[in-house]
């Protein structure tokens, strides 16, 4: 996959198949606008991703935390199939882009676009005139197809959307969550040296420091699964800031791999946190956490 960031000056020679959001949390309602672009693989097209950096709420002072990382994007389009990925600057001066100019300059000179596909709540170009309607008027000018994409909704009629995902984690229930993005919730991060109290208590664990933007659930213990080094283990993770042992301004993932022994440092895992078990305790000393630690282990 081709990653085009840090720039609105850029040329894809193939004619694509662009799927145009945010794409946080790449839930459902995503999936099915890449499910498109995807699928317009099979007619010559390559299937391309338009987003936003930052969003356009972060540049105009909203809540900068997000569901997926452009890291974790990264790797969630790159297994897809998506061939090229534009993280289009988003500045005062290209917000302020009227919504025709950005439809005849970026998409159709730029992208070379002869398929587009969209949500009903796509907005885009100065003060976020663009929108779905603009771009069926557009292409039969401009040479290219467009298709609308219905919110998709959960079997009990809510509509799919990263802020239901944002409810969810915030609460804690990561099932749902799950429901509504196809897949565990998950953090991304490198591996680093902790204070190996994990291993002198006798489960030694992982740890990483998520992005500082990555929306966390409440602090606690998760039952899950860990990708790491092309194999994935049945884990257990405590995220917080592991008040025991004297706490942590910065909160990490601290995880415990079932039937693994060895050296990850500085190795990429992503650690997914499926189910809340408990919330993060502090203990009255280190026989305490362990005895608990055992518990959780032989539980989950």
């Amino acid at each position: 996959m081709e990653i085009i960031a840090d720039t609105s000056e850029f040329y894809i020679e193939r004619e694509t198949a662009v799927a145009i959001g945010k794409f946080d949390g790449v839930h459902l309602g995503h999936r099915r606008l890449l499910d498109e672009v995807l699928q317009a693989k099979k007619r010559g097209l390559a299937a391309c991703v338009f987003t936003f950096d930052p969003p356009p709420s972060v540049l105009f002072g909203g809540d900068a935390h997000v569901l997926t990382t452009n890291e974790e994007k990264h790797r969630i389009f790159e297994r897809m199939g998506v061939d090229f990925l534009v993280e289009f600057p988003m500045t005062l001066e290209t917000a302020a882009t009227p919504p025709s100019t950005f439809i005849v300059d970026y998409l159709v000179g730029q992208l070379n676009t002869k398929f587009i596909v969209a949500g009903t709540d796509l907005s885009f170009g100065r003060r976020g005139e663009g929108n779905a309607a603009l771009l069926k008027a557009m292409a039969s000018e401009y040479d290219y197809d467009f298709k609308l994409i219905d919110k998709v909704k959960t079997p009990d009629g809510d509509e799919i959307s990263s802020s239901l995902v944002r409810e969810c984690i915030a609460a804690g229930n990561m099932e749902k969550a799950e429901s509504l993005l196809g897949a565990p919730y998950s953090v991304t991060g490198t591996v680093v040296k902790g204070n190996h109290i994990g291993h002198t208590l006798g489960f030694p664990t992982i740890n990483i420091y998520p992005d500082e933007n990555k929306l966390l659930p409440p602090f606690g213990v998760y039952a899950g699964k860990t990708e790491v080094k092309e194999k994935v283990y049945r884990s257990i993770s405590n995220v917080g800031c592991k008040p025991t042992v004297g706490g942590e301004v910065r909160p990490s993932v601290e995880t415990y791999l079932y039937d693994f022994d060895g050296d990850l440092y500085g190795e990429e895992a992503t650690v997914e946190l499926s189910a809340f078990r408990r919330p993060e305790t502090k203990f009255e000393s280190l026989d305490a956490l362990k005895a608990q630690l055992q518990r959780d282990i032989e539980r989950y």
